[in-house]
């Protein structure tokens, strides 16, 4: 194997990584900019998160998705914690972790069924998880009306995670049009 065969997965990946580190980092400075008192901003962004890891799963498996996810993660957490306040880049991080390991492998186990069918209930699943582990890590114990807020970013979370179905069937359509078989 020379160099540049050993450097391919990655480089193909890093437009994955950048996404996953930029919509992390994102969400972490907007869920500190409450909209209402059951919702903050950082709700809407961070279902691209699932999108990246979906995407990078169907095209290039399960092995690569987590590869993206671990990297995007360090990139997304070092970064965080110089931009957000420390109880919210490592609720941040913990909660991303778990529920992007659990996107990764609710979509690998229902890969083969519909089209659909894997993104959807890999997103919803991780979603739920991910709320659970940040809202009670980075707020439980504050003044915040941080329950309310985990409500208000669940709904969205679960609205957007439906709504991000188009544009994973766009993306895989498109990377299929191109030549590149799906990983089955």
């Amino acid at each position: 194997m020379n160099v540049l065969t050993a450097f391919t997965p990655w480089r193909s990946l890093a437009p994955a990584i950048a996404a996953m580190a930029a919509v992390v980092l994102a969400s972490n400075v907007l869920v500190q900019f409450p909209i209402n008192d059951w919702l903050t901003w950082g709700a809407f962004t961070y279902p691209a998160a699932f999108l990246v890891s979906e995407v990078v799963n169907r095209l290039h498996g399960p092995a690569l998705a987590r590869r993206v996810v671990w990297v995007g993660f360090a990139v997304a957490v070092a970064m965080s914690a110089l931009l957000a306040p420390p109880r919210i880049a490592a609720a941040s991080g913990l909660a991303f972790i778990a529920s992007q390991l659990l996107d990764i492998g609710v979509f690998h186990r229902l890969r083969r069924g519909r089209w659909w069918r894997a993104p959807l209930a890999a997103t919803l699943l991780a979603a739920v998880l991910d709320t659970a582990i940040f809202w009670g890590v980075a707020f439980a114990g504050t003044s915040d009306p941080w329950l309310s807020w985990a409500v208000g970013d669940l709904a969205v979370k679960l609205a957007v995670g439906v709504g991000m179905l188009l544009p994973f069937r766009l993306l895989i359509a498109r990377q299929m049009a191109g030549g590149l078989r799906p990983s089955c």
